[in-house]
């Protein structure tokens, strides 16, 4: 046994100790009998097993000399104030108004360019609205950034790169020319809109960053480990200032700041800067990163929020939080059952124990006190009352699986606890009377038992109904096909939607429980009023409960000579846990709500009291804990979609045409809509806020065609 393994064991012991003696005197229990609920082996639907590789673009050209800043005429501010239409003069000052839109302007070169899925992912992500110019092709000029009542279009401005430079046979060219630089300068000038640049080189062309050269070069898979300075943690105070960001994929520019330039850098390694803010000599705000980005990189995710939020002085619709879920499914029942040769038993199959509920309620105690961050997490469980024996009476100490629902009733709050239907049956073509009968009596079960479960959650046995079904129904080992939301079960939405369920569980494996914004639910068109809420999978296997087992399964599916084979040789243990947690760690960092699926084979004490479960859950959260220093939210599954119905509200009302407007002088945002409704915006305090690290949001309801007026707040 290692060290880790034998303090971790110790600190279980204790904390099943005071469990045991908080929970109360333990009693006798009638034990349950066993249930095998499917009686046959599950469809597992593969899980994607690392993120797609990055290949960086070439290095930047380099261009000699600057553009020339042209300095503002009054004669032009004068008839702007008038006014009189824009123009593309940049030597026009074009603020008639302190006035500007909360509203990003990504500038790139062309659809293809590096930079613009990165953008785009941070910005969609947020839920914050942006227009994209594609230089190459469509000109940059004057009322394109200013509306016709002199109110600036943006409230940011994010380049893909510096120079915005592209090839045309021998000649490099950039998007913007000389006139039309300067129009967007003078813009960032007059309407104190600051500027990010996404990637970015040594040199002056077409404006000095204070970048001077020390050296350059790609990095591969190795990390770069660079690190925030004070200001940089001060930008990005999400992050621990101790993080060390890691660089990989990537073209990196190792720079120096020019001595008496107005530059603080923000991004470090070594003495070489990698990141600055910059001051330009006519006034404007600018950031800069010396390397190359990439939406599937960890370190986008990082420091794109961050970067959006400088740029706008943290002004915007919409909100990034990191949030944990875990569902563990199938509470009560048996498990089929995978063992390390492949062979699978379902009969006895695998079932939790009463012990190993009590070691698994240790644990986790243990986590939130390793993870202080995680303070508010909390499993769900999705339970199938057909197994449990709603006679026992409370059971706090050790025993087999007979005294599993004794156990439950005297740890049951330290879980949450969702309806997964009586038997755990397959509802794609059962009919009304059959499927209401699965999700009512569940529900008085629970109630029975004591559980709180809120009725408006429904998870379906391996998400059926929703239209994902084999077409072959002897057919229970392939991957099912998405036949799409049309195809699901008109009983089964019946039934739930006159039992008030208001959110099933989707999976985000099928295209068509895929909303079609981030952190969104999908009304389901045939109950409106019922939405999915799509989980993330995992390759931690429903029947699996070993690292032996686990191990055997992953490379059965994705090693050299698997189903699916990925890599190019088995992996270990170890080795499949780092990279199934890197890819939740991404969930995490991406902002995304959506739970993660386990079920009750993972939580067997393979020894030295561990789980499989918790050995994901820890290798997360060491991981995410690492960067952040912002806590870790675990919102209760209606909670989860009330969040995730909210977002679709919110995007649907930018699409009909919500728009905020920042007046500057007067200190207010002005929020309208054509449509009522309600949209999340960070740095409003107003009725409903909460905050989150140094982020303020709340939810803005405003009425049709009645504008909305509140004091934000403004970051510096």
């Amino acid at each position: 046994m290692t060290v880790g393994i034998l303090l971790r064991a110790r600190v279980a012991q204790t904390a099943v100790a005071a469990l045991i003696a908080t929970a109360g005197v333990a009693v006798a229990a009638t034990p349950a009998a066993g249930h095998d609920a499917a009686g046959r082996a599950r469809a597992i639907v593969p899980a994607p097993v690392a993120p797609p590789r990055a290949t960086p673009p070439a290095p930047l050209h380099q261009l000699a000399g600057t553009v020339p800043v042209r300095a503002a005429t009054p004669a032009a501010g004068r008839a702007r104030a008038a006014g009189q239409t824009a123009t593309a003069d940049a030597g026009a000052a074009l603020a008639a108004t302190d006035r500007v839109a909360l509203r990003a302007l990504v500038i790139a070169v062309d659809s293809a360019d590096f930079g613009l899925p990165t953008w785009r992912q941070t910005l969609d992500r947020v839920g914050a609205p942006y227009d994209v110019l594609l230089s190459r092709d469509t000109p940059l000029t004057a009322d394109r950034l200013v509306r016709p009542d002199g109110t600036g279009r943006y409230n940011a401005i994010l380049l893909t790169s510096a120079s915005l430079l592209y090839a045309d046979g021998g000649a490099f060219l950039s998007g913007l020319d000389a006139t039309e630089w300067n129009t967007l300068w003078a813009y960032e000038r007059d309407y104190a809109v600051r500027q990010v640049a996404l990637y970015t080189s040594h040199g002056a062309w077409p404006e000095d960053y204070c970048l001077r050269p020390v050296s350059e070069g790609g990095v591969g898979d190795t990390p770069l480990a660079t690190r925030l300075t004070t200001a940089g943690a001060q930008v990005f105070d999400y992050l621990r200032a101790t993080a060390q960001v890691p660089l990989v994929q990537s073209y990196v520019y190792r720079t120096s700041v020019a001595p008496g330039c107005a530059a603080q850098p923000l991004i470090t390694v070594g003495a070489q800067v990698l990141g600055v803010t910059s001051t330009s000599t006519d006034g404007r705000q600018r950031l800069a990163l010396t390397f190359t980005t990439n939406q599937h990189l960890l370190h986008a995710d990082l420091l794109g929020y961050g970067l959006l939020r400088w740029a706008t002085r943290g002004l915007l619709f919409g909100e990034q939080r990191h949030h944990l879920n875990v569902d563990v499914d199938d509470w009560f029942i048996n498990s089929d059952h995978r063992f390390p040769d492949g062979h699978i038993e379902s009969d006895p199959g695998y079932q939790v124990s009463a012990s190993e509920l009590i070691t698994l309620t240790a644990q986790l105690t243990g986590l939130r006190q390793r993870y202080p961050q995680a303070a508010a997490f909390r499993p769900t469980m999705a339970y199938n009352g057909g197994g449990a024996n709603v006679n026992a009476l409370p059971w706090c100490a050790v025993g087999g699986p007979a005294f599993l629902t004794g156990a439950t009733k005297c740890f049951k709050g330290q879980y949450r606890w969702i309806n997964h239907t009586v038997n755990h049956p397959e509802l794609n073509h059962t009919d009304y009377a059959t499927t209401r009968a699965q999700i009512e009596e569940n529900l008085r079960i629970g109630a029975a038992l004591g559980l709180p479960v809120d009725a408006s959650v429904l998870k379906t046995p391996e998400y059926s109904g929703l239209g994902v079904y084999h077409p072959d129904p002897n057919n229970d080992t392939d991957p099912p096909t998405d036949f799409g939301l049309a195809a699901s079960n008109p009983a089964l939405l019946q039934a739930a939607a006159d039992l008030g369920v208001r959110y099933l569980h989707g999976n985000m494996s099928f295209s068509s429980h895929v909303p079609s914004c981030f952190n969104c639910a999908v009304p389901l068109p045939q109950q409106p009023a019922v939405s999915i809420v799509p989980d993330w999978p995992t390759n931690i296997a429903y029947h699996t409960t070993t690292p032996a087992e686990e191990t055997s399964f992953y490379n059965s599916f994705y090693g050299p000579n698997g189903r699916f084979p990925f890599w190019p040789r088995d992996l270990t243990y170890a080795e499949l846990l780092s990279y199934e947690t890197d890819l939740a760690l991404r969930h995490m960092t991406s902002g995304s709500v959506y739970t993660h699926t386990f079920h009750i084979a993972n939580v067997h004490d393979y020894g030295a009291w561990r789980t499989l479960l918790t050995d994901w859950l820890d290798s997360v959260l060491r991981k995410f804990t690492t960067y952040y220093r912002v806590p870790v939210l675990s919102p209760t599954w209606p909670a989860l979609g009330r969040y995730a119905t909210a977002r679709t509200a919110h995007f649907g009302l930018l699409a009909a045409g919500a728009d905020a407007v920042y007046d500057r002088v007067a200190g207010t945002v002005t929020v309208t809509s054509p449509r009522a409704g309600t949209v999340t915006m960070t740095g409003a305090r107003t009725a409903g806020f909460s905050t989150y690290g140094t982020d303020v949001s709340a939810p803005v309801t405003v009425a049709a065609g009645t504008p909305l007026v509140f004091t934000p707040v403004v970051r510096a």
